[in-house]
C-alpha cells in the first residue's frame, strides 16, 4: 500500500503551477476590463488543479498497466513501481475528475455561462483519453495539441469569460503564451522519455520528431511564449515586468539543447511550470500597477 508521501509524489505537484497559470492569466485579463471576480476565479482554479492531479494519476495508471513506466527515468510512478494497485490509482484519478466536475458545475451556475458545461465534459474526456482508453491520443503524438487547447486556450479564455462575459486581446495573447509554456513542459518531459516511449510504441510528438528536432521545438515554444506578450506593451508598458524571468527561460533552453543525460531534463519541468506561473503573476501585477499608478 502506498504511503501518503508516495500519493503526494504521484500527484506530481510540480505540475500544478502549469494548471494555476492560465487561471491567473485569465483573471488578469478580466481585471484589465475591470471585471475580475474572486468567486469564479477560485472555482476555475479548483477545476484546473483537480483536473491536473487527475490527469497525473490517470497517466500513472494507464502507462503503468501498459508497461510504459517499467523503465522510466524520473519521479515515482505508483502503478509502475507497484507502490499502489492499478485500481487504487484509477480510483484516485476519477475522484479528482469528480471534484473538478463539481467545481465546474458551480462555476457554470455562478457565471451563467451554461455552454461551458459541454467544454467541461470535453476537458474531462480529454484528461482521461491522453493515455487512457483503447486509442489514447497521447500515444499518437496528439498530446501537445490537446495540452495547448485545454491548458492554454480553454483554461485562460474560459476563466476570462466566466468573469467578464467577453474576451479581449489580453486574454488571447496570454492563452496562447500559457498554452505554449505547457507544451514546452510536455515536450521536455517527452524528450526525456524518448528511448522508453519508442521501445513500447508510444509515439509522442517528441518521438515522431526525433531527439534533435524535439529539443528545437521546445526552444521555439518557450521563445514564442515569451515574445508574444510584447504585443501588449503598447497598451500597458508595465508588461515588460514579465521579462524578469528571461534568464530562467534561457537557462531552460540551454539545458534542453545541450544536456546528454536525460535525467538532467527533470529540473526543466519544474522550471517551465515556474516560468509560466511567474509570467502570469507578473502580468497580473502589471495590470494592477497600470490601473492604479498609470
Amino acid at each position: 500500500m502506498a504511503t501518503p508521501a508516495q500519493w503526494v509524489e504521484g500527484a506530481r505537484l510540480r505540475t500544478l503551477p502549469m494548471a494555476a497559470a492560465p487561471v491567473i492569466a485569465g483573471t488578469a485579463a478580466a481585471q484589465w476590463m475591470d471585471a475580475a471576480r474572486l468567486g469564479p476565479a477560485v472555482l476555475a482554479l479548483l477545476v484546473a488543479l483537480f483536473l491536473q492531479i487527475g490527469v497525473n494519476y490517470a497517466n500513472d495508471y494507464s502507462d503503468g498497466v501498459r508497461g510504459t513506466d517499467d523503465d522510466r527515468v524520473g519521479p515515482l510512478r505508483l502503478t509502475g513501481s507497484g507502490a499502489a494497485s492499478p485500481r487504487e490509482v484509477k480510483t484516485a484519478a476519477f475522484v479528482c475528475f469528480g471534484l473538478a466536475a463539481l467545481a465546474g458545475i458551480a462555476l457554470v451556475v455562478v457565471s451563467q455561462q451554461w455552454w461551458l458545461a459541454v467544454v467541461g465534459v470535453l476537458a474531462i474526456l480529454a484528461a482521461w483519453g491522453y493515455t487512457g482508453g483503447k486509442k489514447p491520443y497521447g500515444y499518437m503524438g496528439l498530446g501537445d495539441l490537446f495540452v495547448f487547447i485545454f491548458f492554454g486556450l480553454v483554461a485562460t479564455l474560459g476563466t476570462t469569460i466566466t468573469q467578464a462575459g467577453r474576451l479581449n486581446l489580453e486574454s488571447w495573447v496570454l492563452a496562447i503564451s500559457t498554452g505554449l509554456f505547457a507544451c514546452a513542459l510536455l515536450m521536455a518531459n517527452n524528450v526525456r522519455d524518448i528511448p522508453g516511449d519508442r521501445a513500447v510504441g508510444k509515439k509522442t510528438l517528441a518521438v515522431r520528431l526525433g531527439d534533435p528536432k524535439a529539443r528545437l521545438t521546445f526552444t521555439a515554444e518557450l521563445f514564442v511564449g515569451m515574445v508574444l506578450p510584447l504585443l501588449l506593451v503598447p497598451h500597458n508598458p508595465w508588461v515588460l515586468l514579465i521579462y524578469a524571468v528571461t534568464p530562467l527561460a534561457i537557462g531552460a533552453a540551454v539545458t534542453v539543447l545541450r544536456t546528454t543525460d536525460r535525467r538532467g531534463l527533470i529540473p526543466v519541468l519544474k522550471q517551465c511550470g515556474f516560468i509560466n506561473l511567474v509570467v502570469t503573476v507578473l502580468y497580473a501585477i502589471a495590470v494592477l500597477v497600470h490601473q492604479y499608478l498609470g
